[in-house]
């Protein structure tokens, strides 16, 4: 195999890399093994981090829902019940923004998620007779 000696490629990998850590303490912006570590354990802790703030977000509007929900006399659960019932396509995002800007036309929205609401389902328990207790045999 013939001798591969790199010259430039390597000069500007390593540029790259350390211009990625630029503003990293001591020797992580200035060595490059230390540099490749720190860059790398960064950009999989971003990685992770924009799935995580999706999971964030989503929680922060249910609780904003919830909170707004509950005002208008329903749970976070029926409400979403109710406006999937009666056809509303609005997304979670957007009822968060509306219970925060218009109280108002989000009262209006949880009166029509109350109308539309479906009956609620009894339980499998309340539906079953109470059992019979037998009396216990004698010898």
């Amino acid at each position: 195999m013939p001798r591969v000696k790199r010259g430039t490629v390597r000069r500007a990998k390593r540029k790259k890399l350390l211009g990625l850590a630029k503003g990293y303490y001591a020797n992580k912006s200035k060595l490059y093994r230390a540099a490749k570590e720190s860059v790398d354990t960064a950009l999989k802790y971003a990685f992770v981090g924009r799935r995580r703030k999706k999971r964030d977000f989503r929680r922060l509007w249910v609780v904003r829902i919830n909170a707004a929900a509950r005002e208008n006399g329903l749970t976070y659960g029926q409400l979403m019940a109710g406006l999937k019932a009666s056809g509303s396509t609005l997304d979670r995002k957007s009822l968060s923004e509306l219970a925060i800007a218009s109280p108002a036309a989000f009262a209006r929205l949880a009166k029509t998620a109350a109308d539309a609401r479906p009956a609620p389902r009894t339980t499998a328990a309340a539906a079953k007779p109470a059992p019979v207790k037998k009396a216990a045999a004698t010898k």
